[in-house]
């Protein structure tokens, strides 16, 4: 499942990354390059972020970690991040 980069408003796809990733680790860590990459090309405004991902088999902890410095763009930007959970 991609990750879908929309303005909030318009509804318009800014970006759409990870194709067919569905592991919310891989997911979170292509975001952050695509966020420390690209948020000069933003201006502020509502922006949603929708990963879509699924549970890893015999997941125990762990996983994504998404960093201050992203977290500090996402919220300059004004990004909501949507976690939308897929089953098998």
């Amino acid at each position: 499942m991609p990750i879908y980069i929309k303005n909030e408003s318009s509804n318009e796809l800014l970006a759409e990354i990870a194709k067919d990733l569905w592991d919310l680790p891989t997911q979170i860590k292509e975001l952050e390059i695509w966020l420390l990459s690209n948020p000069l090309n933003l201006t502020p405004s509502n922006y949603i972020v929708d990963i879509g991902f699924s549970i890893r088999d015999n997941a125990c902890g762990g996983g994504a970690i998404l960093s201050p410095k992203a977290m500090a763009i996402m919220g300059n930007l004004g990004v909501k991040l949507y976690l939308s959970e897929y089953g098998d």
